[in-house]
């Protein structure tokens, strides 16, 4: 399927641009997206996609709320010994590639899934993408993120 380019667009309607295909862009994106130097002069961001009205959601400024998050849901969750804890731990994860560790609560569905808070908002949480879970060096299991909660 080729891909469909369409609009960026702000949080407030306003569009700042074009797309080349939502495929191409990923949650806290910062580089390409071709509308520097508009607005405040702060960098702009990806923060959001609509699958069917074909946008692209954009927000300036790398602090901005959007881009952050409290928790997660995870589906395909891997635990390596195999036997899910029975109540909510304690322990760290990381979201992505070389990214120090960071305090989590992680709490087991039956079905499986999980629901991550973090300890402290954390910017870019990807659907599609994983987390992974450590206690210190020992790696416990991940999960492919699924949702973001806000």
């Amino acid at each position: 399927m080729p891909a469909k380019p369409g609009n960026m667009v702000t949080l407030d309607g306003e569009v700042k641009g074009r797309h080349d295909g939502l495929m191409y862009y990923t949650l806290g994106q910062r580089q390409g997206l071709g509308i520097g130097g508009s607005g405040n002069g702060e960098p702009w961001f990806v923060t959001g996609k609509d699958l069917e009205k074909n946008i692209l959601y954009v927000v300036q400024g790398e602090k901005h709320p959007s881009l952050y998050t409290s928790g997660l849901r995870a589906t395909d969750l891997n635990w390596i010994s195999g036997k899910l804890p029975e109540a909510p731990i304690r322990c760290t994860a990381k979201f992505r590639y070389r990214q120090p560790d960071q305090g989590v609560t992680v709490a087991f569905g039956s079905d499986g899934n999980c629901v991550v808070t973090f300890d402290q908002p954390q910017k870019a949480i990807t659907p599609g993408q994983s987390v992974v879970f450590y206690d210190g060096e020992v790696c416990l299991g991940g999960a492919t993120i699924d949702v973001m909660v806000p």
